[in-house]
């Protein structure tokens, strides 16, 4: 796509109004409400909540059979483009599975070998519940990933990459300092609202190792300007906090985002493994918001973070998948059942319990994309972003408690129903706009001839 050319046209919200009946209705409101009865929605946004919605006729009605209707998981941090990675980055430290296997693989992509890998974790991701994703891109061909996220009905908030001193990195992922900012910026003006306002532009540095402190000071000036996120690593591993001491004088890393401006309300840092008692009290103050990604950060041994100390602190905790080539699947029932179980070997059992960890998993997740008011939770006026996960599922038995049930026992496979503003994207288990089927055999291809070109 040229840099002038127009948006694609956005989906109109013309579905027809949807009546969600016999529902266990997990609100997630501020009184965390549980309550049986149905939904209504009505050009994309949710109207009532409760017993004998209103009929205004011409209705959907969706029976959920008892099942449990939740807001649609908002995941925080993801790397779509790293979904043809799966499998291929095994068993490596977080800089040299960077440099070794992930780097080459990111430079490598073509447009078409991106388009796939997006479209395969857009499929995984919304088979799975996931409503809403926060992602980091490659340094190039980001318009490739707002096209077919476009296409897919997901809601996004996304980031080119911005690399500008990585020495380590290949030659394709070089930028210069200028060039970075600009092409962010057009791509904000691009795509940032487009698809009905599903998707949003953020901000990307990568981490303080492959940024130099003028693109961060930069990054911090216009994420005031143009009151966008910025998304970034901070603290993933001891090799890295090492290596930003070293880089900056003497900072740790939060310090050093701090000094650079960046350390703000919109500063959404991925990690925050190895974060001192003087830098949660910094996130704390700042208001900067930690996505934490229990999976990844076990599978790379980068560590267990803090979370129930930082959530102790008021620090807003989300969570994420991270990438496919450092966690090999996008299901978010993993990474909230994860979060828990970390939680009780760091402390103590309870220490973050499962309704906490839901919580993660929904409201944190849209305070972090500045949502809260939009998404997050089953209320009326917010948009219809729900899922119905099915009782009937043996695993489920005898769901005595609806927190523990959800956290503990369900997976991604017994999401029944998915809903993206209003529009019905997943029914009776499988995709209503994309082919499951052509979406796996491309990215198989597009796997071959990507593993071709990076020389793994």
């Amino acid at each position: 796509m040229s840099g002038d050319a127009p948006r694609p046209t956005a989906r109109a919200p013309h579905s027809p109004p949807v009546i969600i009946q016999n529902a266990t209705i997990v609100t997630m409101n501020d009184r965390l409400d549980i309550v049986e009865g149905d939904v209504s929605v009505r050009e994309g946004r949710i109207v009532s909540v409760g017993a004998n919605a209103p009929r205004i006729g011409g209705e959907r009605i969706i029976d959920a059979g008892g099942g449990y209707l939740l807001p649609g998981f908002i995941q925080t941090h993801i790397h779509l483009c790293q979904t043809l990675f799966r499998g291929a980055a095994d068993d490596l430290p977080l800089l040299e599975w960077l440099k070794r296997r992930v780097w080459p693989m990111e430079a490598a992509h073509t447009p078409a070998t991106l388009r796939a890998s997006v479209r395969l974790a857009a499929a995984e991701l919304l088979l799975s519940g996931t409503t809403s994703v926060m992602t980091m891109e490659t340094v190039h061909d980001t318009d490739v990933v707002f096209e077919t996220l476009a296409e897919t009905g997901i809601r996004a908030a996304v980031g080119k990459c911005m690399m500008d001193a990585s020495g380590d990195a290949p030659e394709r992922l070089h930028e210069e300092t200028r060039r970075s900012i600009d092409e962010s910026l057009e791509l904000k003006k691009r795509w940032d609202g487009a698809a009905n306002g599903r998707l949003r532009a953020v901000f990307a540095p990568r981490f303080a190792v492959s940024c130099s402190r003028e693109l961060l000071e930069a990054v911090a000036d216009l994420s005031l300007r143009e009151h966008a996120l910025v998304h970034t690593h901070a603290s993933e591993s001891r090799d890295e906090v090492d290596e930003v001491r070293r880089l900056s004088g003497g900072f740790s890393n939060l310090e050093y985002l701090a000094d650079t401006g960046l350390a703000s309300s919109r500063l959404c840092a991925a990690h925050c493994v190895w974060v001192t008692d003087r830098e949660q009290e910094l996130l704390a103050e700042r208001d900067v918001k930690v996505l934490h990604c229990p999976g990844s950060n076990m599978k790379l041994g980068s560590g267990l973070a803090p979370v129930a100390e930082m959530r102790a602190r008021g620090i807003s905790v989300s969570l994420g998948a991270d990438g496919a080539a450092c966690n090999n699947r996008l299901d978010m029932f993993e990474e909230i059942r994860l979060a828990a179980m970390i939680q009780s070997v760091r402390s103590t059992p309870g220490a973050l319990t499962a309704r906490d960890a839901i919580w993660m998993a929904t409201r944190e997740g849209a305070r972090a994309l500045g949502l809260d008011d939009e998404i997050g939770s089953i209320e009326p006026g917010k948009r219809a972003d729900l899922i119905v996960v099915d009782r009937d599922r043996p695993q489920l038995a005898p769901d005595r408690d609806v927190w523990s049930t959800l956290a503990f026992a369900a997976t991604g496979r017994d999401v029944r129903l998915t809903m993206v503003d209003g529009v019905v994207v997943v029914d009776q288990f499988e995709l209503t706009q994309l082919d499951r089927d052509a979406i796996s055999a491309d990215a198989r291809s597009a796997a071959r001839v990507l593993y071709t070109r990076a020389g793994i």
